[in-house]
Parts: structure tokens; sequence; C-alpha cells
């Protein structure tokens, strides 16, 4: 199997508030934010000409998006090889959530790790998801 993870592809918070949270730390810390939270923009070790994105967004408390978690965080890894990740996964005990999903942007699976917390898998195609940005929303990690 080639790589497993590699690199975190989002983090996703919960808040009461979203849109006062959000409004907070674009004031303190300078993450924009647009419809769909922010994305830190950064170039490939290995291609600095291929850009890369890491999305940060804040759910509101009630989300159903991170269930079966009860946690108030979800973190989004990148990997390379989604469908045979989730096949190697399910062989060693890993407790699958749902269905894999594709996208424009790329093909996402979820599992649960052994705190209860709801993982994010993202097989990312950088260039479509390129093309959803604009300029707000937007911090560029060089």
């Amino acid at each position: 199997m080639k790589k497993r993870v590699t690199g975190i592809g989002g983090v996703f918070l919960k808040a009461e508030d979203p849109k006062a949270t959000t409004s907070w730390y674009e004031k303190h810390l300078g993450i924009k934010s647009g419809q769909w939270g922010g994305s830190f923009i950064w170039r490939h070790a290995e291609n600095k000409d291929k850009k890369g994105y890491t999305a940060w967004s804040i759910f509101k408390n009630d989300t159903t998006y991170t269930d079966p978690s009860q946690k108030d965080a979800m973190i989004n890894y990148r990997v390379e090889d989604l469908e045979e990740l989730l096949k190697a996964l399910k062989d060693e005990g890993v407790e699958i959530v749902g269905e894999m999903e594709t996208h424009e942007y790329g093909k996402f699976g979820w599992i649960m790790d052994p705190n209860g917390y709801k993982i994010e898998l993202w097989e990312p195609v950088d260039e479509a998801y390129d093309t959803m940005l604009t300029d707000e929303g937007t911090n560029n990690m060089g």
C-alpha cells in the first residue's frame, strides 16, 4: 500500500454560535472564512508547483456531520488511496462509519478512533478544490 495518511486535510470544530466563533478566529487569529469555512493553501513538498489545501470550519453544536462521535472536533486526514485504505482498516478491525462518498473534489470515508473521535479520510482532487475557492475564506500558507 502507498502511504496511508499524507497530511491534515481539515480541522472541524463545534460551537454554540458558529458565526460569532468564526468572527473571533478572524479578528484574533486572522483566519478568513467564506461560506464553507476557511482553507489554508500550501505547496506539495515533492512538487512546489502543485497546491494543496487544509480546510478549517466551525459547525453548530447540534450538527449530525460528526455523528456518531460525541466529541467537539473532527480531523480530516488526506490520504492517497481511500478505497485501499478503508479495506485495510476494516481488515484491521477499525470501525468504518457510513459509506464512502465521491465528489468532484475527492473521495471521503469515515472511521472511529479508540477514543470516540470520528475521523474523516479524504483522497483529494486539489485541482477541483482550487476552482471552488475565492479570496474570501482562503489563507495562503505559501
